[in-house]
Order: C-alpha cells, then sequence, then structure tokens
C-alpha cells in the first residue's frame, strides 16, 4: 500500500509561511493499493486537496472518520466525490451510545452550520463501524478499537499482504500515568499498533505544553516516541502538529526525539505531500 499525507495539522488549520513545510491543513491520509483501491482517513481540510486531485476514473471512495471533532471532518463538504453522483462515497466512523453515525453528521452538515443537508445526497453510504469491528475494503482487512481521547473515538489498523499500517491521530495513551508505559495489553490502542510497518500517531505537544493538558486526549512527542517502542513499530511518523509550532519548531522537536539511542526505529515529522510505501518486514 502507498500512504500519502494532506494533512498533518491538529486541532484548527494554521496556514502561513511558517507552516508551509509540515503544512497547515488538518488530519487527512490517502491510502491507495495497487489496483486502485482507495481508503481516506479523516476529512479534515486537507480532504478538499485530495478530492480535486482524483482521476475522472474513480468510481469508489471510503472516508475512514477516526472521531467527529471539527479538525477531522470540517473539510468533508468541500469534498467533491461527496457531491458527484457517478463516485459511491462510503463514510466509516464511531457511532455514540445514543446516537448513529448519521445522526451525529447531520448536526455538522446541515443549516445553519452548513449550507447542504447530508439527506440530499442518496448516493452516500454511512457505516457504524462498532468496537472491535475488522471489516473488508477491497484487498485492506480494517480492524478498529475505540482509543483514548475525548467522545467515541476510532484507532485504525489496515493490512494488505502482510503489510500493516496503524493509524491512531488523536490518543492519550499516557493518561494517568507518572512513568513509563505499563505492558501492552493494558495500554490504549497496543492492539492496533503493535508490530506495524508504519504508525502515524499523535505528537501534539511537547512535555511542558502536556503537562497543562492533561485529559484532553495527546501526547507529548516523547510519550509518542514510547508509545511506537512499546509496541514494537518499524516506522514512526508523528501528526496532528500543535497548530502554534512552527516548521522550526518542529525540525528541532522531531530531530531530539528521534536522536535518542534507545529509539530502534525511524522517526518522522508527518508533512502534507510525503508519501510511504508500506511493506511487511
Amino acid at each position: 500500500m502507498r500512504v500519502r499525507l494532506w494533512g498533518t495539522r491538529g486541532s484548527v488549520a494554521a496556514p502561513g509561511v511558517e507552516t508551509a513545510r509540515y503544512g497547515g491543513n488538518t488530519s487527512c491520509v490517502e491510502v491507495r493499493h495497487a489496483d486502485g483501491t482507495l481508503l481516506i482517513l479523516d476529512a479534515g481540510t486537507g480532504i478538499r486537496r485530495l478530492g480535486s486531485s482524483l482521476d475522472a476514473g474513480v468510481r469508489r471512495v471510503d472516508v475512514l472518520l477516526s472521531h467527529l471533532h471539527m479538525d477531522h471532518i470540517q473539510g468533508l463538504g468541500f469534498f467533491d466525490p461527496l457531491h458527484d453522483p457517478a463516485i459511491e462515497v462510503h463514510l466509516w466512523g464511531p457511532c455514540s451510545p445514543t446516537q448513529d453515525l448519521w445522526t451525529r453528521l447531520v448536526r455538522y452538515l446541515s443549516p445553519p452550520l452548513f449550507p447542504v443537508y447530508l439527506r440530499d445526497l442518496p448516493w452516500l453510504h454511512v457505516h457504524n463501524v462498532g468496537v472491535g469491528r475488522c471489516f473488508e475494503i477491497g484487498p485492506f482487512t480494517v480492524s478498529a478499537e475505540l482509543i483514548c481521547h475525548p467522545g467515541p473515538t476510532l484507532g485504525y489498523r489496515i493490512a494488505d499482504s502482510g503489510a500493516t499500517l496503524a493509524y491512531l491521530p488523536d490518543h492519550e495513551p499516557a493518561l494517568g500515568l507518572k512513568g513509563s508505559y505499563l505492558s501492552g495489553e493494558w495500554t490504549s490502542g497496543f492492539g492496533l499498533a503493535h508490530g506495524a510497518d508504519l504508525l502515524i500517531h499523535d505528537g501534539q505537544y511537547t512535555d511542558a505544553e502536556y503537562a497543562d493538558r492533561v485529559g484532553w486526549g495527546h501526547s507529548s512527542i516523547r510519550q509518542a516516541v514510547g508509545f511506537a517502542r512499546l509496541a514494537e513499530v518499524s516506522r514512526l511518523v508523528l501528526f496532528h502538529h500543535n497548530p502554534t509550532h512552527t516548521d522550526d519548531d518542529l525540525d528541532r522537536l522531531i530531530d531530539v526525539a528521534a536522536a535518542g539511542s534507545s529509539v530502534p526505529f525511524p522517526v518522522m515529522g508527518g508533512m502534507e505531500s510525503a508519501t510511504f510505501d508500506v511493506i511487511s518486514r
């Protein structure tokens, strides 16, 4: 599978000259199989550019939403295939204990917050993803689990021919811990990330920033590296960058994170347009 990043920023879009290299768009990741099967992880502002880049021959798109915070769905209404009856669009994501995904989405995709009603798009297919769900989309096997973040939030593991991608963009596995992580089975997201060939993971904060934001649902860069080490991944892409962190800030923070002698895998900062070929180790 080939992975391309279209939006890497967290919380709110942050365009500007100081964020141009890592990008200012919010969460959106393309996952594509050699046969053309297309998955999109989250629908932040980056999905607008992704949608306008698609070939005319695309007839199906599957969008997997991790959760419904605005920075992960704000681009959905501006995604060209959503308004094209020739393209079958499938939305997958979490329900809540009281509402299905459709009901939760129309709270945003309807007036007064958005001028178009979701019900006016009859070619759209919406799927609730339950806890522990495993399903097939073309050649991909997708696993989903609830992870530690406010509101119902899913992490995803996508497998194809032995290669695995884990996507945990908003995640606080260190919540309540004073020191190092507990054993794997007691750590949020471990089952999704364990042994992944590529892990895309929340790294929004510095340690000092995290100390003032415990319980907000995000990780420091150091915590993300520690989680990746616990999960024994092959590569880590830090994601959901703080909107206040400039490109120079991220260069410095990621260089420090990757320099430790105890980090046995590459650590990279997610940049818009970066691509990764995910192959089994």
